[in-house]
């Protein structure tokens, strides 16, 4: 059973930066794509950002050219880069695998842009 876990999230002010990390245990890392969602307050979960090793990055177009994605498989971690935040990045950051059709989730990591 993979277990996959976030930090990095925190306060922000607007145009700052975070890097949220993801770290998995209990499965073959590199058999795994990974992913970002998020959700804020009254909304619905949001697709942010996906990277897998065969097709490499995808961003939603509301944070292309502001967030990377990237996986170190030697420390079984995904991190997302996230720059020039703004107020509507506000959420819950959730962090996923995907391998076929089984999906894992972390628990979430909280992201708050604000003056």
């Amino acid at each position: 059973q993979l277990q996959l876990v976030e930090s990095g999230g925190g306060l922000v002010q607007p145009g700052g930066s975070l890097r949220l990390s993801c770290a998995a245990s209990g499965g073959t890392f590199e058999h795994y794509d990974f992913g970002w969602f998020r959700q804020a307050p009254g909304k619905e979960r949001e697709g942010v950002s996906c990277i897998s090793n065969s097709a490499g990055a995808t961003y939603v177009d509301s944070v292309k050219g502001r967030f990377t994605v990237s996986r170190d498989n030697a420390k079984n971690t995904v991190y997302l880069q996230m720059n020039s935040l703004k107020p509507e990045d506000t959420a819950v950051y959730y962090c996923y695998a995907v391998r076929g059709v089984t999906a894992y989730w972390g628990q979430g990591t909280q992201v708050t842009v604000s003056s």
